[in-house]
């Protein structure tokens, strides 16, 4: 069983920038609508496509199965998907911790957030100095949400925490 435990953050300043050790452009799509079940995504990350199964069991933790396809079915099925979104990924190292940001394009610009995976749910986590809120588990932030309804067509009253950090 493959479990993910993540943490999800928004970011409050630019000082992320000084720790990347990696970038890579990612175009994901969902064939699933609802967040209350399986979740299945394509992704292409400029070199393969993969699938990926992902089910929230608690808190923040999800299963999730993740399984390389054919570039050839990838493309198929990639350019059947109206729910897509594109982001770049950057890798951080932070006191021996990784993190990643997405920096989000298009219709979701220019939402930016912070992500780190925990070995267990408990385990103690030092903020860096560009961590603004916390919004794991916030349903309007997750990538599936975002594909179906994207950062730029949220209400005023969505963004409150943005314009707030």
């Amino acid at each position: 069983m493959a479990l993910e435990i993540e943490r999800r953050f928004l970011i409050k300043n630019d000082n992320w920038k000084e720790f990347i050790t990696k970038k890579i452009f990612i175009e994901q799509g969902y064939l699933s609508r609802r967040l209350d079940d399986w979740i299945i995504r394509i992704r292409f990350t400029g070199d393969d496509y993969k699938i990926a199964l992902k089910k929230h069991i608690k808190s923040f933790t999800n299963l999730e199965f993740e399984y390389s396809i054919p570039q050839k079915d990838g493309k198929t099925i990639m350019s059947n998907l109206s729910n897509t979104i594109k982001k770049e990924r950057y890798f951080l190292e932070v006191k021996k911790k990784i993190w990643i940001i997405d920096r989000f394009k298009e219709d979701n610009y220019p939402l930016e957030i912070a992500e780190i995976e925990l070995a267990n749910e408990d385990e103690n986590l030092i903020l860096p100095s560009f961590i603004s809120q916390e919004i794991t588990g916030l349903k309007n932030y997750s990538n599936l949400s975002l594909a179906n309804r994207p950062f730029s067509k949220w209400e005023d009253d969505n963004l409150t925490t943005i314009k707030n950090y």
